[in-house]
């Protein structure tokens, strides 16, 4: 019951996380390339894509930090599939879903033969 319930949270909040990005980038998107040649408008939005960019980096060393020091000591299998996802994903241009599911299955591994 614990899982399916968790499993149940976790399509939920995936689900309503995502769900308002994507109704603003089908709603917006027509919009904003027509305004792709107005000075006016790509300034700001050049801005906001920089920021955009900077909060993805922040998040993601947040990530980092708390997958590789979850509890202030250094944990080498996470710190090892990071790299190897990393090491996937820009060098062999390997797709996301892909690294997700294998990077799912080896902390699974991991962790039952750890516990």
């Amino acid at each position: 019951l614990t899982v399916s319930a968790g499993a149940l949270g976790a399509l939920v909040v995936t689900w309503f996380t995502f769900l308002p990005s994507f109704v603003f980038i089908l709603a917006g998107g027509p919009f904003v390339e027509s305004t792709r040649q107005k000075l006016g408008f790509t300034a700001p939005l050049a801005g906001i894509t920089a920021c955009v960019v900077g909060v993805i980096g922040t998040l993601a060393m947040l990530f980092i930090k708390h997958a590789v020091w979850p509890a202030g000591h250094f944990d080498w299998p996470a710190a090892l599939l990071c790299v190897a996802c990393s090491v996937a994903l820009i060098r062999y241009q390997v797709g996301v879903v892909k690294v997700l599911a294998a990077a799912g299955l080896v902390g699974v591994a991991v962790k039952l033969v750890v516990a």
